[in-house]
């Protein structure tokens, strides 16, 4: 990965997952001085921990607990550079994608919504103020950056099916749209993208891996390292973009 500024301090939301993970391992690894990482589980403390390595307790699906982690960050620092959504949901133990208009169920589409649409709004009303606070050594914009999907992308969908993970990227694409357009106007050099992490070596992609060709299934690390370098070469004019692993655009 390519060394970003010293001295910053990330948020990982969903620091457990495989992508979040990978992205708090290669942050405090390759990080020096006094840069600080924050990452955020939902029920378990994680298993490994670093200098520079605070775990936040956040449920994403509970607005009270997003303003508690934020009032816990607050006590320790007052700016955050990036702040990264890593969480998601594709499927649970009892409920996978729907492939037709017959399996829709309203709880599952709800929760859906909940986790994928919704929570990355409650999110960036909770911390926004840590954005606003953060610091301007260089030339480098304040980021706000979600885990989106190609499903989500209206445009590009030719196979149907996956009604509500497709409607609920569909829905977080155009509230991250909304927000940057919101925050251009308030929070000045801030940029805000939906990104988009390739097929990645996940619990989350782990049932459907095999209609995967062969060398488009990545490790979480490599996803991981890929978005790091694209949200590091990002400018405050590329707010309200919508890209892949590779920093290339997605159609809307």
């Amino acid at each position: 990965m390519t060394d970003t500024t010293t001295d910053k301090t990330y948020l990982i939301i969903g620091g457990t997952g495989g992508i979040g993970r990978a992205m708090v391992e290669q942050l405090i690894d390759s990080e020096k001085h006094s840069t600080r990482v924050f990452a955020t589980y939902h029920r378990h403390v994680p298993d490994f921990d670093a200098d520079n390595l605070y775990w936040i307790p956040m449920n994403i699906c509970d607005e009270q607990s997003i303003q508690q982690a934020a009032d816990v960050i607050k006590q320790q620092t007052a700016h955050i550079d990036w702040v990264v959504n890593c969480a998601g949901l594709l499927h649970t133990d009892a409920q996978q994608p729907e492939k037709a208009l017959r399996q829709i169920e309203t709880a599952f589409f709800l929760q859906n919504m909940q986790v994928n649409a919704l929570a990355s709004l409650l999110i960036a009303k909770h911390f926004k103020p840590f954005l606003a606070n953060a610091q301007r050594n260089t030339d480098k914009p304040a980021v706000f950056a979600t885990i989106s999907a190609r499903v989500g992308s209206i445009s590009d969908n030719q196979l149907g099916g996956w009604y509500s993970y497709r409607m609920s990227k569909a829905a977080l694409n155009m509230g991250m749209k909304n927000l940057s357009i919101e925050w251009a106007r308030s929070l000045k050099d801030v940029c805000v993208v939906v990104m988009q992490p390739g097929t990645v070596n996940t619990q989350l992609s782990a049932p459907f891996q095999g209609n995967v060709a062969d060398g488009h299934l990545f490790s979480p690390a490599y996803s991981a390292e890929c978005l790091l370098e694209v949200l590091n070469g990002m400018t405050a004019a590329q707010s309200g973009s919508f890209v892949d692993w590779a920093g290339e655009s997605i159609p809307w």
